[in-house]
């Protein structure tokens, strides 16, 4: 803890998107919960100690950090994080990148490992990293033995369960982009506009 804390000191995330959102509301809820210690400002500040989270092209520390050919290595979905004592980044191309990478960092947190002496560059080998549900539009689940499908189709587009949302971050946590919402024997009705406008919702 005490590690962790020196370590994470005037912490900066850099950028504006709904997944940038996320990233700071994720990191907020991180160190409040892991380090008991509450962000006032995810701003730049003038401070020796530098600790960001951004995509690459956002800033000239990322740039002197990582070479342009590790962030060639990396894609779109991969991520870059380095340190040194009382210095981390945590970079990749895309915003979405800068999410899993920040994921990953969080677990080296949660299993205690140490975070001064990190040079981690990973990339997904697979594009589509699914769940592939077996629900029905009536929430029976085939070959289902807990219960009803999480999906509450009669209250979509309106009404997001927050169910919906940690699932999502329980997905994006480990590197899973997308789901499967029904199953093998499909029901046509989930093609119609009214059914589209529900999945969107699940998707957004």
């Amino acid at each position: 803890l005490k590690q962790y804390r020196a370590q994470i000191v005037s912490p900066v995330i850099l950028g504006k998107s709904p997944t940038m959102d996320i990233v700071r509301e994720e990191f907020r809820k991180a160190i409040a919960g892991l380090l008991n210690n509450t962000i006032t400002s995810l701003l730049p500040s003038q401070t020796s100690t530098v600790f960001m989270i951004g995509v690459a092209s956002s800033s000239e520390h990322f740039k002197l950090a990582v070479s342009p050919g590790e962030l060639a290595r990396i894609g779109n979905e991969g991520y870059i994080i380095k340190s040194q004592p009382r210095r981390t980044y945590i970079t990749a191309n895309t915003d979405l990148g800068v999410m899993y990478g920040l994921f990953h960092f969080l677990r080296l947190l949660q299993t205690q490992q140490h975070i001064t002496n990190l040079n981690i560059i990973s990339a997904p080998r697979i594009k589509l990293r699914l769940l592939n549900h077996w629900d029905n539009l009536n929430r029976t689940v085939e070959r289902g033995y807990a219960g009803s499908s999480i999906w509450n189709w009669h209250t979509l587009p309106g009404y997001i369960d927050q169910r919906y949302i940690d699932y999502a971050r329980a997905n994006a946590s480990i590197g899973i982009n997308g789901t499967v919402l029904t199953n093998v024997n499909a029901n046509a009705t989930t093609l119609t506009l009214p059914y589209l406008e529900k999945v969107k919702a699940l998707a957004d």
